[in-house]
């Protein structure tokens, strides 16, 4: 059974303790729920026709706390399921045509806010060790995660000593690119709605063989966070057309930034190595003064 049919199951087996108005909310998520998941108590009310706070009352009805825990957990369980154009017209109702630059950025800002609240610091903590001591790190993102992992692989092959970015065409690269991963190991996997099967089997593979998994995810209800020993929750827009990496890429930049600290002497050692092959095979363009100058 489905995470969103449970909750209509719930709805059915609830509706003898509804009261009229609640019975036409009832019929409408049962029959729009992957709409009513990204609308507001008010807006609910008034496509409904009935009062907010009837709304209100139906959430605690079901036993919720209130109406916004009841979306809450709506969205998870329907996150998975929202094609490209369920999408693009929550995206259009919630955004329209005005502003949409500053409420996007504004979207990104919350999701950035909200990433301080979920991530916990022991776990950050734990997989930064786990990512310093590791013989070798193996990452891991499928579709447009993959370019979240390309950059955590350019930052980290810089300051560690074995890092792989495991490409994922084909469900048999990835088992091929990891099949030497074991205990000494570690897989960062980076997984995001609609979630990957590659990743999901590239993170059941790994745990296989006693790896350790680091999960960079939206959600604790995120599939690959049932295989992972650390898991960083850093949220995303699903009521977005585009895929927000805003909150995710903060927490790999934290991720960087904290093995450098934690490895000083070997990051400095690193960095000065590599600017002297940046300078002598001139990766980077120089930019030259003016020789004009005011008299």
């Amino acid at each position: 059974m489905s995470g969103s049919q449970m909750i209509i199951d719930l709805i059915k087996q609830s509706d003898s303790k509804f009261s009229k108005s609640q019975k036409r909310i009832a019929e409408y998520i049962t029959n729009h729920y992957d709409t009513a998941a990204f609308m507001t108590a008010a807006k609910l009310a008034k496509v409904v026709d009935v009062s907010e706070s009837t709304v209100v009352r139906f959430a605690s009805e079901l036993g919720y706390e209130g109406y916004p825990e009841f979306q809450r957990s709506l969205r998870e369980l329907i996150k998975n399921k929202l094609t490209p154009l369920q999408r693009m017209e929550i995206t259009s109702s919630q955004i329209g045509d005005k502003d949409v630059l500053k409420k996007v950025v504004q979207s990104d800002i919350d999701k950035l806010k909200q990433t301080l609240d979920t991530v916990n610091d022991n776990e950050f903590e734990n997989a930064v060790d786990a990512l310093t001591n590791a013989r070798t790190v193996y990452i891991l993102g499928a579709r447009t995660c993959f370019s979240l992992a390309s950059f955590l692989e350019v930052y980290l092959n810089m300051l560690l000593d074995n890092v792989k970015l495991v490409t994922a065409n084909s469900a048999s690269d990835v088992f091929e690119q990891m099949h030497r991963i074991n205990s000494q190991d570690v897989l960062v996997a980076i997984s995001y709605p609609r979630y990957s099967q590659r990743t999901f089997s590239g993170v059941q593979f790994a745990a296989e063989r006693g790896a350790e998994i680091i999960a960079i995810t939206d959600s604790s209800a995120s599939p690959i966070v049932e295989y992972s020993s650390c898991s960083l929750i850093a949220g995303c827009d699903l009521g977005n057309f585009v895929d927000s990496l805003v909150a995710p890429l903060s927490l790999v930049n934290a991720l960087i930034v904290a093995i450098v600290m934690r490895n000083k002497d070997k990051a400095v050692e690193a960095f000065d190595s590599l600017e002297d092959i940046w300078d002598k095979y001139h990766a980077y363009r120089i930019i030259k003064e003016s020789n004009n100058s005011e008299e």
